[in-house]
């Protein structure tokens, strides 16, 4: 599995880019590939997601972690596929899509490509309450966690990834404000918070 790649962007295409690093020119298939037109020729690094199919091996590229969280949560979904997340984080309207998931909002679901009234209720049922991430004004999804408790944030995305819901989070975020432990404390104290 990858995590990113750092290179020369030496393509744009309408569906893909292409990234050269080591000698290799890789293909990256990506939202929308010409918001990297400014960075033509010069040395980027791209977040990857591999996906491995019976007939090929495909690369998925996005510009941040935040991206490429969104499009993990969306591929979990059963009936979206690959394709189809890019399609929708293509939009660009992030807050938009948390909003609607959270809020049980079917017909705005159904509003992105490939989406019908059966695979949104899908999203709304696997998805709700699993962003951590809040919108900010641009519409980029960013961490709710302050940037000075890196420590905290770790232990929260931790606790998201033992299966915890991002609501069920909060009143820990909250509780946790201001104070300054190891991650591995954050966690272990949650977890004691939230088996009362």
């Amino acid at each position: 599995m990858y995590d990113y790649i750092k290179g020369r962007l030496s393509k744009i295409t309408a569906k893909y880019i292409v990234v050269e690093a080591g000698g290799l020119g890789y293909i990256l298939n990506v939202a929308n590939p010409y918001s990297f037109s400014d960075q033509m020729n010069q040395d980027i690094q791209i977040y990857l997601h591999q996906f491995i199919r019976e007939d090929a091996h495909l690369l998925y590229g996005f510009h941040d972690e935040d991206e490429k969280a969104v499009f993990l949560n969306l591929i979990s979904v059963s009936g979206i596929g690959p394709t189809t997340a890019l399609a929708i984080i293509a939009v660009d309207d992030n807050e938009g899509l948390v909003n609607a998931i959270d809020h049980s909002d079917i017909k705005y679901l159904t509003k992105f490509p490939k989406i019908g009234k059966k695979t949104a209720q899908q999203m709304v049922l696997d998805l709700a309450g699993k962003f951590i991430e809040v919108p900010q004004e641009n519409g980029k999804v960013a961490k709710t966690v302050s940037a000075g408790n890196e420590q905290l944030e770790e232990a929260i995305e931790a606790l998201l990834a033992l299966g915890y819901k991002a609501s069920e989070l909060k009143k820990i975020r909250t509780f946790f404000e201001g104070t300054n432990e190891t991650a591995e404390r954050y966690i272990k104290q949650a977890l004691k918070m939230l088996m009362k």
